[in-house]
């Protein structure tokens, strides 16, 4: 009998624990698209940064670890930041969303629309507290891998990023 009761104790804290846990990472998604959205409908940040084929605003601590054809690796303390950019593509285009879409599952999307502009939220949970998050708008996005509890923090910096890009094409004139 006492086993039966160790048993049931057992599963309800198991029960408990999980469903806490998941309530922490649903709670996280959304203070994650309220953060991506306040900076999604903002005005971009001064452009600080260029690359090639693109420009684009990095925030204090930001720095270009590579740069690549179509891609520039940031890195901001231990966390590196994969900025992709198909120039090809404009504010409104789905086609990087919709690759991204379908390379992985994800657990968490969102879409956003202003105007011309069309972002997104993606986030695929990795375990023990990790989470890829990539957001973008048209044919640019950021992707890093962030704890839970940073992920909120991180998507806004990423928008800010992702929101300030300028192609060449279409580059701020030089004072």
């Amino acid at each position: 009998m006492t086993r039966l009761l160790k048993g049931a104790l057992l599963l309800i804290m198991s029960v408990v624990l999980l469903s806490a846990c998941s309530a922490n990472v649903e709670d996280a998604y959304k203070a994650t698209d309220e953060k991506i959205s306040d900076a999604f409908n903002s005005t971009p940040k001064k452009v600080n940064n260029k690359n090639k084929d693109v420009h684009f605003y990095a925030p204090f601590g930001f720095e270009i670890k590579e740069k690549k054809q179509n891609n520039v690796l940031l890195k901001n303390g231990s966390k590196t930041y994969i900025l992709f950019y198909n120039q090809h593509e404009g504010t409104d285009s789905e086609v990087v969303y919709n690759a991204t879409l379908s390379d992985k599952k994800f657990d968490y999307k969102k879409t956003y629309q202003k105007g011309d502009k069309f972002g997104y939220c993606l986030i695929r949970d990795l375990g023990e507290d990790m989470q890829e998050l990539t957001v973008g708008i048209g044919g640019v996005k950021l992707t890093t891998e962030t704890k839970t509890k940073s992920m909120k923090n991180d998507a806004e910096y990423m928008m800010q990023i992702v929101n300030s890009v300028k192609m060449e094409k279409d580059k701020p004139a030089e004072s």
